[in-house]
């Protein structure tokens, strides 16, 4: 016999002999499977629920929200109930919510202040190492997301897209757990082009993003208490491009018998719409939202769609081709969008989102994104297509490839996480290829330039994937063993 008990979230039943609590069901997770409450998964189910945990009785391994005292021999237990402190979200520096509008949404920017605390770190030359590490995932190829997902504690997920695995990180354990599908859960794999998700502002229990698939748009929802993970079907099709966000408006690309089409809808999914888009296929960008707009890039061309128009396709001049893997766009002064291509002969810069688009000319390749711009190892302070600002003459011998931007009103210049790679004088597309590097240093370009660390034989860093997770910076590269981080002053 069991004795049932009932708080605002949960039901629990109580062993009437032994005296050992058990989970049977949870707000938002159903009912739970008692195989799923293993000893070492407690103290990890304890802090998602609130519950609380023994410190010196062994009466039950976990106890109902709220309980203080053992109810069997009365000694005091941890209440983890109402100790939470909030943490930002991350979901990848291309979905940022908290970002004002005269930034483009979708680049690898971010509203959170790292470089308040980065700064901190004796300045360059000198050497930085990793504060911290966490083990790589299993499957390595992957994004990460750290939020709440409607539970009282911040926790991490890994998404391998490509694979249709989806890894969450138990922080009491130390270790990376696969989630299994539950009944009828279609599956998460995404390749057509570079992938983005779309969290939601309020989220409820275990609900986690509107992710695209290759069966079409899906909600994404987990329970961590099972390992398991399901999906709420949105929109079928096969998809050609992630999600985007603008006005309150979703939209994404889909192919069709017709060729390239558009769906869009409300942010809560009403007024669906199919639009034309006379678009030919290609392996699409993230959209990035600016000027009230979606932007989407392929090698081809631009498609740029706003909110009660039509999308209209933009095809690149003849002989010019973008360098995508370079970064991404950048804002001139006037606030115009640029990208940077090559025509065959020198490379320059084109503006975006206009018939007719002007072009700049450059002398060299520049790599970044946002105003994080570099030719070589220097950074380019002005317009996009105005001569870098040299600082050390030693640095041409070096190439800098941004990785992420750290967005603050309060500096005149950009400040973001950075490669370096040394003693290098070849063409950038070479190295952001399967080229090795002898060696490389991971900085933090701002107020003050840090180093954080120094990696040997880096190849392919366009793969290596930063996010902020439990007050720290992260760094993954699927060739290492471990995650590099860097440990962060408190952010709320």
């Amino acid at each position: 016999m069991a004795t049932r008990w009932e708080t605002p979230a949960s039901i629990w039943l109580e062993d009437e002999s032994s005296g050992r609590f058990e989970l049977s069901a949870t707000e938002g997770l159903g009912r739970v499977d008692g195989q799923a409450q293993a000893r070492a998964r407690l103290p990890d189910v304890a802090a998602l629920l609130g519950a609380s945990l023994p410190l010196a009785c062994r009466c039950s391994p976990i106890y109902p929200e709220g309980f203080a005292y053992c109810p069997q021999c009365g000694q005091a237990l941890d209440k983890l109930a109402g100790r939470v402190k909030s943490q930002p979200d991350w979901w990848g520096p291309a979905a940022d919510q908290f970002l004002p509008r005269h930034v483009p949404h979708g680049l690898p920017v971010t509203s959170l202040a790292l470089g308040d605390s980065l700064e901190e770190r004796p300045a360059a030359p000198a050497p930085g190492r990793a504060d911290c590490a966490m083990p790589v995932p299993p499957n390595a190829q992957c994004v990460f997301a750290a939020a709440g997902f409607g539970f009282p504690v911040q926790r991490l997920l890994a998404l391998a897209h490509t694979r249709n695995v989806l890894q969450y990180w138990d922080p009491a354990a130390q270790l990376w757990h696969v989630m299994a599908a539950e009944d009828h859960a279609g599956a998460l794999d995404f390749t057509a082009g570079a992938y983005g998700w779309l969290p939601p502002l309020n989220p409820r229990r275990g609900e986690v993003a509107l992710v695209p698939t290759s069966a079409g748009l899906r909600r994404l929802w987990i329970n961590p208490v099972t390992e398991t993970y399901r999906t709420e079907a949105v929109f079928d099709a096969a998809l050609a491009s992630a999600p985007g966000a603008v006005r309150r408006h979703v939209a994404c690309l889909f192919n069709s018998a017709a060729g390239t089409r558009l769906w869009t809808a409300h942010s809560d999914g009403s007024n669906v719409a199919l639009l034309d888009c006379a678009a030919p296929a290609g392996r699409w960008s993230r959209p990035i939202a600016y000027d009230g707009a979606l932007l989407w890039l392929q090698p081809l061309g631009q498609l740029v769609w706003q909110p009660g128009q039509a999308a209209r396709w933009i095809a690149w001049p003849r002989g010019w081709s973008p360098r995508l893997d370079f970064g991404g766009p950048t804002q001139s002064r006037d606030g115009r969008l640029w990208h940077i291509g090559h025509d065959g002969q020198a490379y320059s810069f084109l503006e975006l989102g206009v018939d007719g688009a002007e072009q700049q000319p450059i002398s060299g390749a520049r790599l970044g994104f946002a105003n994080l711009l570099f030719r070589r190892g220097h950074a380019v302070v002005n317009e996009p297509w105005e001569s870098e600002h040299v600082e050390d003459q030693r640095e041409d011998d070096s190439l800098v490839l941004p990785l992420l931007r750290s967005f603050n009103n309060n500096r005149s210049q950009p400040s973001g996480l950075v490669l370096r790679l040394h003693n290098y004088t070849g063409r950038a597309e070479e190295a952001l290829g399967e080229r090795v590097i002898g060696r490389t240093t991971v900085e933090w370009i701002g107020k003050r330039n840090v180093v954080l660390d120094e990696v040997v034989r880096l190849a392919r860093p366009l793969e290596c994937v930063p996010f902020v997770y439990d007050n720290c910076l992260w760094l993954h590269h699927p060739d290492w063993n471990q995650i590099r981080g860097w440990r962060l002053e408190e952010m709320a």
